[in-house]
């Protein structure tokens, strides 16, 4: 303002040097981040130079050390903060010595000095809070992405298990009715058109199963399906298309039947399947018993051939044979609270498939 408006008599001329100790009073700031203690002391120094050595025009502005003080106030640790606020208020009273001497001077520029050191406080307390904010939302979106591909890779084991049911019980009972239709032919014609006509629906019920699985992922193609997937109300169905060709296979419900859970529901079903394709593929045997029993929180599933069982199935069947097999009926009863056990009839004359699920879980507090 010197340059530009006239000075009141009396007082020192302007001149460049003092301008330019204000200025230099200044450039220190640009460090203040990485040497906030080092700044603060220099802008200190340079101002007491100014005072004591400069005549210059007025008082100069206190503003870069209050900044200086600020970045102290907020970067600086615990010990270095209380010294530094100690020699600060020996340089504040000593320049208001020099100045005015007064009581409200000193007053006035310790409350700049503490209102800086309090906003430095409070930027840091706002500083450490975004912090912890951005923290725990990252933490979120790292368990969020962790679960989703957890959930993914759940439901392609479910796709996967899925498209080896239907498959693999298709494709077993067409093969034994194919290898039985020359057969048929020679010997009983009739016989043999009731082989065909069984690959021919054994086709085309596995194809309607797999429309209704891809046509879920086929999302963009329009809307899904929404054909119910098949439960126990399907299985005399299943059993009559293993009949044409296969073993006998007698067919059981006891207990009190009731209404099952839609997912225990397909579970009943995709277990009784393939316990029924590894006896189609495996067992040779001539007699099955599927038995179904209705407890009041469970439900049993007792899957009984006259057969030699999956080759290896000595230790739970778990071959490569039939291996994958019954291991999907395990996971099936686990991921519905049961138990599966799989191996020889304890008589010794077959194997069994012998699952329990839960149907309804205990309410708590009973």
């Amino acid at each position: 303002m010197p340059f530009v408006l006239p000075r009141e008599p009396g007082l020192p001329p302007v001149t460049w040097a003092s301008y330019a100790v204000t200025t230099l009073g200044v450039l220190p700031l640009v460090w203040r981040r990485r040497r906030p203690v080092l700044v603060l002391v220099a802008i200190l120094l340079i101002g007491g130079v100014y005072k004591v050595v400069m005549d210059g025009p007025g008082q100069p502005l206190p503003y870069a050390g209050l900044m200086a003080f600020f970045t102290v106030a907020l970067q600086c640790p615990g010990r270095v903060r209380a010294a530094v606020g100690a020699g600060s208020v020996v340089a504040v009273a000593a320049s208001v010595k020099l100045e005015a001497g007064t009581a409200r001077e000193l007053s006035f520029t310790l409350f700049c000095a503490g209102a800086a050191y309090a906003l430095g406080r409070l930027q840091y307390t706002r500083q450490a809070y975004t912090a912890a904010v951005e923290d725990r939302a990252a933490q979120l979106e790292r368990a969020n992405r962790i679960e989703a591909e957890q959930a993914v890779a759940r439901e392609r084991a479910r796709i996967a298990r899925e498209m080896h049911d239907i498959l693999s019980h298709a494709v077993s009972i067409m093969i034994v009715q194919a290898e039985a239709g020359p057969v048929a032919v020679r010997r009983a014609p009739e016989r043999a058109e009731a082989a065909f006509e069984a690959i021919s629906e054994t086709g085309r019920d596995a194809m309607a199963q797999l429309r209704t699985m891809l046509g879920v992922l086929r999302e963009a193609d329009g809307p899904a399906p929404r054909e119910p997937q098949p439960g126990v109300a399907s299985l005399p169905a299943l059993l009559d298309r293993v009949r044409r060709g296969g073993p006998e296979i007698a067919y059981e419900a006891t207990g009190r039947v009731q209404g099952l859970p839609p997912a225990v529901d397909t579970a009943v079903y995709r277990i009784v399947q393939e316990a029924l394709t590894n006896v189609v593929k495996h067992a040779r045997a001539r007699r099955v018993s599927v038995r179904l029993h209705h407890g009041a929180r469970e439900l049993a599933i007792t899957v009984a051939d006259d057969g030699r069982g999956p080759a290896g199935s000595g230790s739970g069947g778990d071959s490569d044979s039939g291996g994958h097999g019954l291991i999907g009926i395990r996971e099936r009863a686990a991921a519905h609270g049961g138990t599966a056990e799989c191996g020889p009839r304890r008589d010794g004359s077959g194997f069994e498939v012998r699952a329990v699920l839960v149907t309804s879980p205990l309410e708590v507090g009973n």
